[in-house]
């Protein structure tokens, strides 16, 4: 038993932060029903090719979902989607601003018929003020959030690897959706969710807003290094590696100076005696740990980092963290199909032990179509009429 079996999510989803909200109720269980545009299906379908000839982006965020083909712009589209949501317990959509409201799937419509209903939206911007219609992708936002402005170095601003704002919003609408349910449990009604990559990225800006505040200057961009703890962050060896460490007090820096760079009076020099002092410093204190290291293999500055208790890493690349020791000890990877056969999928962080995650696979444009309308009563003339008007 898992703990969202029985539990039914109809989902208008494209991109990333809705189809990754979705997919992690797909891995507790639910049963998740995918809408998509005939012959084209969810656009990040299309975004690459590069596992197996299929999307990267797609197979992230998609499996263990049903993939009905629907064309939301036919009449006939209004009754399968009612049919559909009747029995429902969650609504997700992150399609264009209005356009649920304007298809009659909008909260205050779809609560009169179905006040269990839980509804989530996942916009840009949010359902209202000045920037609702505003287009909205991971990389504007992140600038909009204010993330550009304190990451990379001086002079070249840069946005984070990954979809970090997608994933913020699809992390909020999975999370509230949780909470939604526990909460009809209690009361008996749904609710609306208003969820804004917006919203969600300015949460996770608050440290440098805060450190930022009444007007005071904002965090110096710093590479990968932090912009106000010092010493944080990437350093050469004398190998030509890279290795990451970070120091967080006062005692850690006394046992840095003591044990790692074996230069204990750098622990009483005033220049560095606080972290405020360290981080003003920065640039003499890099040449000291720099030339300490210069002597130093990657893996003999880790040990002494090791032995004398400090957080440290290795700077791994994507190929590294495949080959990971400690994913691979833990059993981190299993298999997953897909319409180009198994590929290895993450398991789902921090579940309690006492069930498996749902790990199916990754869905075809269209793959269940017949087979959800047939289970809301269609039968093979009546599904052969709907395909010949382009409906599905």
């Amino acid at each position: 038993m898992r703990p969202l079996d029985g539990i039914k999510v109809v989902t208008l989803e494209h991109a990333i932060a809705a189809p990754f909200c979705t997919r992690q109720l797909a891995d507790l269980g639910a049963r998740v029903i995918k809408i998509e545009r005939p012959g084209v299906g969810d656009f990040a379908r299309g975004y690459d090719e590069r596992v197996h000839g299929l999307s990267s982006h797609f197979v992230w965020t998609n499996r263990s979902k049903e993939s009905l083909a629907l064309d939301l712009k036919q009449p006939a589209a209004t009754e399968i989607l009612d049919a559909l949501v009747a029995d429902a317990d969650v609504l997700v959509q992150n399609l264009a601003p209005g356009a649920a409201d304007r298809l009659g799937l909008g909260y205050d419509a779809l609560s009169k018929k179905y006040p269990k209903l839980i509804v989530c939206d996942i916009s840009g911007y949010g359902a209202d003020g000045p920037y609702r219609d505003k287009k909205a992708y991971d990389l504007l936002i992140q600038s909009e959030a204010g993330f550009l402005s304190i990451t990379g170095s001086p002079g070249a601003p840069a946005k984070a690897g990954c979809s970090i704002a997608d994933i913020a919003a699809g992390m909020y609408a999975y999370s509230n959706i949780l909470s939604a349910l526990l909460m009809r449990g209690r009361t008996g009604r749904g609710c609306r969710i208003d969820v804004s990559m917006l919203e969600s990225m300015v949460e996770w800006m608050g440290y440098p807003l805060y450190y930022a505040i009444d007007g005071q200057p904002q965090p110096a961009l710093s590479g990968a290094a932090h912009a106000t703890i010092y010493p944080y962050g990437p350093f050469p060896t004398g190998d030509g590696k890279t290795v990451m460490l970070g120091l967080q007090n006062e005692r850690e820096w006394k046992l840095f100076c003591e044990r790692v760079l074996e230069q204990p009076e750098l622990a009483v020099d005033e220049r560095f005696a606080s972290n405020s002092k360290r981080t003003s410093a920065r640039d003499a204190l890099r040449e000291v740990i720099v030339a300490a290291f210069a002597t130093l293999s990657a893996v003999q500055v880790s040990e002494r980092l090791d032995q004398a208790g400090i957080a440290n890493a290795q700077m791994n690349t994507l190929a590294d963290v495949w080959a990971h020791p400690q994913l691979k000890a833990r059993e981190r990877w299993q298999e997953v199909g897909t319409p180009a056969g198994a590929i290895p999928a993450w398991l789902p962080p921090g579940l309690p032990t006492d069930f498996e995650p749902r790990m199916d696979p990754v869905p075809a444009l269209g793959q269940h179509t017949e087979a959800i309308l047939r289970e809301l009563g269609y039968d093979s003339e009546w599904i052969e009429a709907l395909r010949a008007a382009g409906t599905i």
